[in-house]
């Protein structure tokens, strides 16, 4: 079911609602996330802080190396989370990792909401507002494991893309293998830096698209680098739920 409605005025406290029944409601948005042990800032897709209406989490525990490569073991465990999120009454489901776009078109198949599991699905509509001759630059935990086979899961390809990995950089090392400890003065720096190097090598490059989760935090530091629109899971997450939660407009005539 996709009902929701707001309650704006006293007048619907007197109103009768039939609606689906859970346990607990309000949250338009599920997150798939994977149980990682590391800090998650404000900004982070599983940062409940980050946003400003509830988001339900389901997470799941596997190897995050083996969601980078998009193993087909995990495909029955990301639809089983989908599918309890939806039964939970989300009314769409994404993913807390860009590389859950390998699994785009089955969850998509297998449930009856929207599903933006990765900020990878950003790519065609950032590409149309663009000149024909202009790129996203595509900044991803692991650049190695992007390629056609990849991007054609969300209608995009390797020719519409800069791409610049980041899982290499020693100051994201503690995000990227899982540490306690994060320098996150010197992970921004240098996430600012990088994107201001690379929109200077690329001037083709029209627009920034963080794919990973935990890279929205940095997402200010890198448009005041570039003075480029950057896109991440937050615009994509925030896009999908006004449109799931339209509310009313007041003003002036």
């Amino acid at each position: 079911m996709t009902w929701q409605k707001a309650l704006t005025t006293s007048a619907h406290l007197d109103e009768t609602f039939a609606v689906p029944a859970h346990y607990t409601s309000g949250h338009a948005i599920g997150v798939i996330a994977i149980d990682l042990k590391y800090p998650k800032l404000p900004g982070n897709v599983v940062n409940a802080t980050t946003y400003d209406f509830p988001v339900l989490y389901k997470k799941v525990e596997f190897e995050i190396e083996l969601l980078f490569q998009g193993a087909a073991e995990l495909e029955d465990i990301v639809i089983a989370a989908a599918k309890e999120l939806e039964a939970e009454g989300v009314r769409a489901i994404v993913g807390a990792c860009g590389y859950f776009v390998h699994f785009q078109d089955k969850v998509a198949a297998a449930v009856d909401v929207p599903v933006y599991i990765s900020s990878l699905c950003q790519l065609p509509i950032i590409k149309l507002g663009l000149k024909p001759n202009q790129k996203i630059a595509v900044f991803a935990a692991s650049a190695d494991d992007i390629n056609d086979s990849v991007l054609a899961q969300v209608g995009a390809s390797m020719d519409d893309i800069v791409l610049q990995d980041v899982g290499s950089m020693e100051s994201f090392a503690p995000i990227r293998w899982g540490k306690n400890e994060l320098d996150n003065g010197k992970l921004t720096a240098d996430l600012a830096a990088l994107a201001k190097q690379v929109a200077t090598d690329h001037p083709e490059v029209g627009a920034l698209l963080l794919e990973c989760s935990d890279l929205p935090p940095y997402a200010y530091a890198m448009q005041a680098a570039t003075g480029l629109p950057v896109y991440d899971f937050i615009t994509m997450i925030n896009w999908a739920h006004s449109a799931l939660v339209q509310t009313p407009y007041y003003g002036y005539f």
